[in-house]
């Protein structure tokens, strides 16, 4: 059998196909069965077309798993944390509205993207470590596809959940865009830490990669160390770094209105243009091309195209120096021109640049579906749809079959986890969130778990007993009596049998302890026989079980009276198999050669009866035919004992009866 196969690819590449060796799908046909987590692909010898050779190519069945993640250790803490996020969130009240539920939702958000920045991290470590290994390389592949998904919900965070205004939004934007493009911290350490920073080969990228960010201030600090080390260029430096100081921006906490800040900017852009037209930095292209960037002139940006590295910091720089106050309802427009202008026609969106796009576009629905499309799992879309969801965004969307989009999600993130040994207690979790099919799908994901442990099923049954899944209990106890019995341990079967309320496997199990006591002249598992209480009616036989083992302790204890009627009624009523009444009868000789007579005459008739039934082969009602004792030498020496010794007794218990009556 071949090694498990992962489906799906990373998020800024495209479609990548699993190739199976030795399939020739020319010649043969393939068949696959899809399970709760996994795919079974095997060849078959079927062709419609012509007659195929029945000779396997491929004589293997290849194991896909859909949802590889799972297995991933580093991902495993992922998926850990953010269930504890997520049960939190269930747990919000209803009743908090406002400002007070928006804060504890926006916060909710940012633990999420804290959990996903910390895995990438710990990924990251990893995949320096190993660089040169697949592994590493499969590391950083990760962190790309983590690095991805945080923009995708931080975008999300700002768009959909603070809903920005304008004003602000900008300044929501921008913090997105320095939280996602950071290289530019690595190259300011580099280049500050030389010994003449603005000799330094990158200083003015540098300096024009702050612009572009928006952090006017460190660029300012920057552009006083070329103002020190080069005298000519101080007053350009000065002017052009007034301008930095000078421009409006509506800061946090800041009361002017948007029309106040519009002005503001207006007399702002009109300075830069002035000293753009009167050559202020005409002899400096380095500082000339920064006021042309303040000035938001496209052409000017994209020259800088390496420095902005994607088409979304190029929208957020157009937009800081061209659009400061830009509406919601306008970034669509913005974003769509960005992205075209930055490709420039020469390569196609990636699938990162239409969800992207689609969260600009404010087409939640769209965001959900590419990233669906784009992600190898689907822990992102079930916990960012259930976010939104509680936002109350989705309430609207219900799916053709029934289920609603966050159900069906959450779901098919919990039929992934159920695949693992040790995450399938989180996929409960899940489920007990989606009042629609929630539990119709635990009871069909529960009965699935590899009960590999008894400590392990021990949780299962908890789980189920919890909720109150009957049919589910009976089932895992079923499973656990069978494995228990081929094991040859039959304490645990009978105890997991009771447990299952299953009166057949109670009777099955009750007949090998029978036989065990035939064979050893003991039983085992007293501690469970002598405690059975009313479990014992489950079946007749484990009600024999119970009853044939207090006649053992009767006898023990020398209440020979007791244990004699006991023994008597477990063969008069017939709840004793047929073949253990030799067993039984044997068990009577010693209280029949007791000096104290312990059956009376009517008992010992009784007695007789029934060895006469046994020895004539004449079946009771209910019991099959089976005749085991006539030509058998060693039994009939057995019925003659018993019958000496029930002789015997008849005429000790009528002398002794008699001898009553006369007195």
């Amino acid at each position: 059998m071949s090694q498990p196969r992962e489906l799906g690819f990373c998020l800024t590449s495209p479609k990548v196909y699993q190739w199976i060796p030795g399939v020739n799908s020319q010649k043969k046909q393939m068949c696959f069965d899809w399970g709760p987590g996994e795919m079974l692909v095997c060849e078959t010898s079927f062709n419609k077309k012509e007659k195929s050779e029945m000779v396997a190519s491929c004589p293997f069945i290849h194991i896909i798993r859909k949802d590889i993640d799972v297995y991933s250790k580093i991902l495993r803490k992922l998926f850990n944390e953010s269930h504890g996020i997520f049960v939190g969130l269930q747990r919000i009240e209803e009743e908090l509205t406002g400002k007070s539920r928006k804060a504890q939702l926006v916060r909710v958000s940012k633990n999420y993207r804290s959990v996903i920045r910390a895995c990438m991290e710990e990924m990251h470590q990893f995949a320096v470590a190993d660089k040169d290994s697949a592994i590493g390389r499969q590391f950083s592949s990760q962190v790309s596809i983590l690095s991805a998904m945080e923009l995708i919900w931080n975008l999300c965070e700002i768009l959909f959940i603070e809903v920005a205004p304008a004003g602000p939004l900008l300044l929501y934007l921008l913090d997105w865009v320095r939280l996602h493009v950071c290289e530019v911290d690595s190259l300011s350490a580099d280049v500050l830490g030389s010994e003449n920073p603005s000799k330094h080969e990158s200083f003015w990228n540098l300096v024009t990669t702050l612009v572009l960010q928006g952090r006017l201030d460190e660029a300012r600090q920057m552009l006083s160390k070329e103002a020190d080390s080069n005298p000519t260029s101080a007053g350009m430096c000065r002017v052009l770094g007034d301008l930095m100081r000078t421009m409006p921006i509506l800061s946090p906490g800041n009361t002017q209105t948007l029309t106040e800040l519009e002005l503001r900017w207006q007399h702002w852009h009109e300075e830069c243009e002035r000293h753009l037209q009167d050559g202020t930095f005409a002899s400096n292209p380095h500082l000339e091309s920064l006021c042309k960037v303040l000035l938001g002139d496209d052409a000017a940006l994209l020259e800088h195209k390496e420095l902005l590295s994607n088409w979304y910091h190029f929208l957020v720089t157009r937009l800081l120096y061209s659009q400061p106050t830009v509406k919601p309802m306008d970034l669509h427009l913005y974003a769509q021109s960005s992205l075209d202008l930055f490709l420039g026609g020469e390569s196609s969106p990636e699938p990162l640049d239409n969800i992207l796009m689609a969260a600009f576009e404010f087409d939640i629905h769209q965001v959900i579906k590419e990233c669906s499309i784009a992600l190898s799992n689907w822990w992102f879309v079930a916990h960012l749809t259930d976010l939104l969801d509680h936002c109350k965004l989705l309430q609207s969307h219900n799916l053709y079959f029934g289920s609603n989009m966050r159900e069906f999600l959450l779901l098919e993130y919990a039929s992934g986890l159920f695949a693992h040994h040790s995450l399938w207690q989180l996929g409960v979790d899940y489920c007990d969130h989606c009042p629609e099919l929630g539990r119709v799908s635990l009871e069909l994901h529960i009965e699935r778990i590899p009960l590999t442990t008894e400590q392990k099923a021990l949780k299962v049954l908890r789980v189920c007993e919890q909720r109150q899944m009957t049919e589910q209990v009976r089932s895992i106890c079923k499973v656990l009596a069978m494995k228990a019995v081929r094991n040859n341990r039959l304490g645990s079967a009978l105890s997991w049998s009771i447990r299952a309320k299953d009166a057949a496997f109670a009777t099955l199990v009750s007949d090998r302890f029978l036989r065990d006591y035939c064979e050893r002249g003991c039983f085992s598992d007293l501690d469970l026989i002598d405690n059975l209480g009313p479990a014992m009616m489950l079946s007749d036989r484990l009600t024999f079980l119970g009853k044939y083992r207090e006649f053992h302790r009767l006898y023990g204890e020398k209440c020979f009276v007791d244990a004699a009627s006991l023994l008597l009624s477990l063969m008069t009523s017939q709840i004793a198999p047929r073949s253990f009444w030799m067993t039984l009868l044997t068990d009577a000789l010693p209280l029949l050669e007791q000096k104290q007579v312990i059956f009376s005459a009517e008992q010992t008739y009784e007695l007789l009866r029934c060895l006469e039934d046994l020895t004539s082969g004449r079946p009771l009602c209910g019991e099959p035919d089976a005749q085991q004792l006539q030509d058998d030498d060693i039994e009939t020496t057995k019925v003659e004992i018993l019958r000496l010794a029930l002789a015997r007794n008849l005429a000790r218990s009528i002398i002794k009866e008699g001898s009553l009556e006369g007195s």
